[in-house]
């Protein structure tokens, strides 16, 4: 049977089948997926979780997660996201492991597609969280939580005394690079221009911090080393030269990009791609819910995107009990 369908013997006997509708249709099983269908399954509304080919969302690329509450010692993101699944399962909690192909907001109930199953629902979550951009270069993949990183604040920590590169020159890079200074001995900026695009009273910090310096005009064209990143290599893009800097991490910061590709004339989003929120976790339409990094430019935590998926939890839950009135 295809999930997100059923039938009666009343509509066989008509020749008909009769759509189920969902209580809760979650899209995403990171952190704020996970959460919300806790809460939801929790509370007895039999949430379905499309969870994608690849479930576990961001985490399950990182090894030790340090700043997730309840672990003294750290866990393993793969790990933390399994268990998280296991408790939502525990609340009877449903799992489609495929990508949504599309939806229709338009009308209720609402309608979502995977390639396999159509789902009808009175309310939706959506918590496919954002991926930060990478430059796309071999040795990136490969040395990722070896060194390369795309959060400093997930893993600055571990640059304690080191030296590090941080590549950007928007809010984001400097941002990550002050933060970074806290642990690391040097930090230094790589940027393709010659200026930042960063706001004024960022660069003003920047500038004013000893432990901060710029290369400029410079993209890396590779990132070395074995098992761990050892420098990377430089072209300027003025004189034409390659070089070689060493360093000892490289944090990528030019950006993220939430996965709201298959929601563009659904519902609203901003110019950056991210799900326009209005109180909360309300959406432009009504029984549309956001969670975690899909709406969220500033924080982009694991923590801060469960405590999302609970608050889009509770809000469709809240949102049923008032249609039943």
């Amino acid at each position: 049977m295809v999930p997100g369908t059923d039938t009666t013997g009343d509509a066989m006997a008509k020749g008909k089948s009769r759509e189920k509708s969902e209580n809760v249709v979650i899209i995403g099983s990171g952190p704020a997926g996970l959460t919300a269908a806790i809460y939801t399954a929790r509370a007895d509304l039999n949430p379905v979780v499309v969870a994608g080919m690849r479930p576990g969302g961001q985490l399950v690329d990182t090894t030790t997660v340090e700043i997730f509450p309840g672990f003294p010692d750290g866990i393993d993101g793969p790990e933390l996201m399994m268990n998280m699944r296991k408790q939502a399962e525990r609340f009877n909690a449903k799992f489609i492991d495929e990508d949504v192909v599309s939806v229709d907001f338009r009308k209720r109930p609402f309608t979502i597609r995977t390639e396999t199953a159509e789902l009808k629902a009175e309310t939706v979550i959506i918590a496919t969280g954002a991926s930060a951009k990478w430059l796309g270069l071999p040795n990136e993949k490969r040395l990722a939580g070896k060194g390369v990183s795309g959060c400093a604040t997930c893993d600055g920590f571990f640059f304690k005394g080191k030296e590090v590169a941080v590549i950007g020159g928007g809010d984001t890079a400097l941002e990550d690079a002050m933060f970074l200074t806290r642990y690391a001995a040097k930090v230094t900026v790589v940027h393709r221009r010659d200026k930042l695009r960063a706001s004024m009273i960022m660069q003003d910090r920047a500038f004013a911090n000893k432990k901060i310096s710029f290369i400029w005009d410079s993209v890396v064209e590779d990132i070395l080393g074995a098992d761990k990143v050892t420098g990377v290599r430089l072209k300027n893009l003025k004189t034409g030269k390659s070089s070689e800097f060493k360093c000892d991490g490289v944090f990528v910061a030019v950006g993220h990009a939430p996965a709201t590709g298959f929601l563009k004339g659904q519902i609203e989003l901003e110019e950056t791609g991210y799900i326009r929120k209005y109180n909360g976790t309300k959406t432009s339409v009504e029984g549309v819910f956001s969670a975690g990094d899909v709406a969220d430019k500033a924080y982009r935590q694991a923590v801060s995107a469960a405590g999302d998926g609970c608050r889009a939890g509770i809000d469709a839950e809240r949102y049923l009990q008032e249609k039943k009135k």
